[in-house]
């Protein structure tokens, strides 16, 4: 019941899977449960998002007519079932019962528990048959994000992200010395960019050898890049902008820069803290809001990771894109030209500037970069990523000079542990 209920804060209330799934702070239905079932909980809802629009076309196939608009919590029991039906091993039978058990339970539904009975029993019968032609024909997306992907990346591409999408993300390590040694200690493999990588975890991340001696901290491949892009910052003084949880700061101390890290949230910065302390590294730190935040001294270089849509990290959080509109990335995109255009005023004239985000739109990458350079002319230059100036990106940096990396790249020979979060990064120089 726990898992309908969260799908519905999701889906009607758009709270982020995260929050809701927090050991700590999430939904109390979650935190009622014991371990094992929070796990299973967590594996219903993802799975529920990441399929969704497989499940709804499967699900309207055994009914005669749709479902009333309102009947949200109807649709929310039938879409936690099928997702375990159609995709967790989960005897069918229990799925189905459960399901039953849900919709007698709540007197919304109680009338349409024959019906749920019903569809999901057909639905069990019918998914060998049925569910490969459907993945098939299937984006699992809603409309609006697969014509803005199929416009910005081509039709091909555009499939590859989307079918990269349905697989969960494999879990990365960024260790602060000797990867290979990490590597074998947990079972991974390092990457080309030098990140470790596992397929899935195996338990709790701190029980894993090396949490408690900080000797790694978990980071996608991907967002290890962005602090690699500004070379040897040996004693410069670096700001990172927007800087918790803290793994890019904590790449810019152990490159032996001066950094200072600025984060507007308390709680967010308390996290940043917390996670130096394990890790050994240790950082100035700022509460401040960056648009208001003024530094005794101009920075050398400013790391600004901002805050986006988020469309890049769908395999890790497939409720972004049920949680997210086109008005939201707009929105955001206003947000990151104003955090950029503050950025540019805390770095010295020829210091530089690497703005990363991890969204796959263009309008929050290329095009907000295009509109930035043109106000700024006098101020401030492109200063092009290159291939081969940083270990295992060649593949990602575009003609103009631009990192764009995709849940499509990298791949492996192994879908399991291939692909990388979407990401974006520039990086600028100001020239006066």
């Amino acid at each position: 019941m726990a898992a309908a209920r969260l799908l519905a804060a999701t889906i009607d209330a758009g709270t982020p899977l995260d929050g809701l799934t927090d050991h700590e702070h999430g939904h109390p239905q979650f935190r009622a449960l014991d371990m094992r079932d929070r796990g299973l909980v967590r594996a219903i809802l993802a799975t529920a998002l990441r399929h969704r629009v497989t499940i709804a076309k499967l699900l309207a196939r055994r009914l005669e007519k749709p479902l009333p608009a309102n009947a949200t919590v109807l649709t929310h029991i039938l879409h936690v079932a099928a997702a375990q039906i159609l995709f967790l091993d989960i005897p069918d039978s229990a799925a189905v019962d459960l399901a039953v058990t849900h919709a007698k339970a709540d007197p919304r539904t109680v009338r349409f528990s024959g019906l749920v009975n019903g569809v999901l029993r057909t639905l069990a019968r019918a998914k060998d048959a049925e569910l490969p032609e459907m993945l098939a024909t299937t984006s699992d997306a809603p409309d609006w994000f697969v014509e803005r992907l199929t416009a910005a990346y081509g039709l091909e591409q555009a499939k590859l992200i989307l079918a990269a999408h349905r697989i969960e993300a494999p879990v990365d390590f960024t260790a602060k010395a000797d990867p290979a040694k990490w590597a074998e200690q947990l079972g991974g493999t390092v990457l080309p960019t030098g990140t470790i990588r596992i397929e899935r975890l195996s338990g709790p991340v701190a029980e894993l050898p090396g949490f408690a001696e900080g000797a790694w901290w978990v980071q996608d491949a991907a967002a290890a890049l962005p602090a690699k892009l500004f070379g040897d910052v040996t004693g410069q003084r670096v700001a990172d902008l927007c800087a918790a949880p803290g793994g890019k700061t904590a790449q810019l101390v152990l490159t032996g820069a001066k950094v200072t890290a600025v984060e507007a949230s308390k709680n967010r910065l308390a996290r940043l803290a917390g996670n130096l302390e394990r890790l050994g590294l240790d950082a100035d730190k700022v509460n401040a809001d960056i648009l208001t935040y003024e530094p005794a001294e101009l920075f050398d270089a400013v790391l600004l990771d901002a805050p986006c849509s988020s469309t890049g990290t769908v395999r890790r959080h497939p409720d972004v894109l049920w949680t997210k509109s086109p008005a939201d990335i707009t929105k955001l995109a206003g947000v990151q030209r104003a955090l950029l255009d503050r950025a540019v005023k805390l770095v010295r004239p020829g210091g530089r500037i690497v703005f990363s985000n991890c969204s796959l739109d263009p309008e929050e990458g290329e095009a907000l970069v295009a509109g930035f350079l043109a106000d700024h002319k006098a101020k401030v230059e492109l200063d092009p990523i290159r291939t081969g100036e940083v270990a295992g990106i060649d593949d990602f940096v575009t003609a103009t000079g631009f990192l764009r990396t995709t849940p499509a790249g990298l791949d492996i020979g192994n879908a399991a542990i291939s692909g990388l979060d979407g990401f974006f990064a520039a990086r600028f120089r100001r020239i006066a």
